[in-house]
């Protein structure tokens, strides 16, 4: 082989490396640009469904619950109210979670025994949404730039790849959590499963997508379940018809609306 060739085979091969790291480069994610896909992905400039919440004592024991849910997306910002409609001792109790500029999130819970609404303070996110595994912290979206992140491997559920997502609550960031480790499924970056943990690294809750489907061309958990390990108690919520991209206007999320009932 003569100079000229190999110094032609060298470069040939040195392309081939590049080309290959690229290729390597552009399937690489980070974890932020993983939660940011999460955060980011498409659920509809709007949505109405109704659906089922079933409450699952240690015992067994179960409780079922009606509601239906209205969700606006404005400016990247989200209103959304939930309506439990049966049975008779929930019925009217309304929730209503509004996304502020610089992500302060306002909570409103609507009594109608009391015919008031109570604002739900930071101190109390903690507390069980009406009696349910999900927490007030739960029920709102955090924003990114919160916390830290970690890419710990990549697993299969079903029939779906997966990455596996660290989160940590940044110093200051008020969060009961210690400690979420999710798995999200690498088409339409859906959490699939999430881990919760406390801040002594306990295992606390875990939550589970048991049903996925596209709606409307929009990847959408049918079935959810959120158990907490301490108290043995579960929660399951089941969709039962939910439309994206409807008619429905501002004033329909509004405060005026979760207490006109």
């Amino acid at each position: 082989m003569t100079k000229v060739s190999v110094h032609i085979v060298r470069g040939m091969l040195a392309l081939s490396a590049i080309c290959l790291f690229s290729i390597a480069g552009a399937e690489e994610i980070t974890g932020r640009q993983l939660a940011q896909k999460v955060f980011d992905r498409d659920r509809g400039k709007n949505s109405v469904s109704t659906a089922q919440m079933v409450l699952v004592s240690k015992r067994g024991k179960k409780r079922i619950r009606h509601f239906t849910t209205k969700r606006i997306e404005e400016n990247g910002l989200e209103t959304q109210m939930t309506r439990f409609t049966a049975p008779a001792d929930i019925d009217g109790t309304g929730f209503l979670n509004v996304e502020k500029p610089g992500w302060e999130t306002e909570q409103f819970l609507y009594l109608p025994a009391l015919k008031r609404t109570r604002r739900i303070v930071s101190s109390q996110k903690n507390q069980r949404f009406v009696n349910s595994d999900f927490t007030y912290e739960d029920m709102e979206r955090h924003p990114v730039s919160d916390y830290t992140y970690k890419i710990t491997g990549s697993t299969t559920v079903g029939n779906m790849d997966c990455h596996i997502l660290e989160s940590r609550p940044k110093q200051g960031v008020e969060s009961q959590y210690g400690l979420t480790i999710s798995t999200i499924s690498k088409d339409g970056f859906v959490p699939v499963h999430v881990a919760f943990y406390d801040k002594k690294n306990t295992h606390i809750k875990t939550y589970h997508v048991l049903k996925l489907e596209q709606v409307q061309g929009i990847w959408t958990e049918i079935i959810i379940s959120m158990e907490d390990h301490q108290k043995g108690h579960k929660t399951y919520i089941k969709q039962d018809k939910i439309t994206y991209n409807t008619n429905i206007k501002t004033d329909d999320v509004s405060r005026k609306s979760l207490e006109n009932y």
